[in-house]
C-alpha cells in the first residue's frame, strides 16, 4: 500500500511510542494509558498501518536464537551482475541484511554465526562459493554498541 500524505499528530506519536514499547498491548489498555477512546485508538492504529506509517513486527534477538557472532561482510563482485549476486546472498539463512553499495565494495551484508567453526564454513563454503563473488571482507563485531531495529526518525 502507498503511504498517504497525512501528518502525524501528538496522539499518533504517543500511539507509536506505546506500540514500540509493547506491540501486543491490548487496545483497551492502550486507550487507558493514553487517556483516549478505544474506538478512536483502533481507527488511528488502522490508519497508521494502512498508510505504512507503522508496522508492528516481531524482532529476533540473534543471541537468544543461538548465534554468538554478528559480522559485516563486504563483497566485491566480478563477472556477474551485482544484483544477481546480492539475490543469491540474500537467500542464505544466516544473512539477514544485503545492501548494494557504491565505493570500494559492491555489496555489504550482515551475517550471524553460531560459533567460529560455523563462521568459517559460512565464509568459505557458502558465501565464497556464490558465483560472481570475487572477494569477501569480513569484520567481526566485537561489541554491539547500538542495534536498534525499532529506529524511526521521529
Amino acid at each position: 500500500m502507498e503511504k498517504s500524505e497525512h501528518t502525524l499528530d501528538a496522539l499518533d506519536h504517543k500511539i507509536i511510542a506505546a506500540l514500540r514499547s509493547d506491540g501486543r498491548i491490548p487496545f483497551k489498555q492502550l486507550a487507558e494509558s493514553l487517556g483516549a477512546n478505544e474506538a478512536t485508538l483502533r481507527a488511528r492504529v488502522r490508519r497508521l498501518e494502512d498508510s505504512n506509517s507503522v508496522r508492528v513486527v516481531a524482532v529476533t534477538d540473534y543471541e537468544a536464537a543461538g548465534y554468538s557472532m554478528m559480522l559485516a561482510v563486504g563483497v566485491q563482485v566480478d563477472g556477474r551482475r551485482v544484483a544477481d549476486v546480492a539475490a543469491d546472498l540474500a537467500a542464505v539463512p544466516e544473512v539477514f541484511s544485503v545492501c548494494e553499495v557504491v565505493g570500494g565494495l559492491d555489496i555489504e551484508t550482515l551475517v550471524v554465526a553460531r560459533d567460529q567453526e560455523s563462521f568459517n564454513t559460512l565464509l568459505t563454503e557458502t558465501l565464497a562459493q556464490v558465483p560472481g563473488v570475487r572477494k569477501l571482507l569480513p569484520s567481526h563485531a566485537i561489541d554491539v554498541l547500538k542495534n536498534q531495529p525499532d529506529w524511526v526518525p521521529f
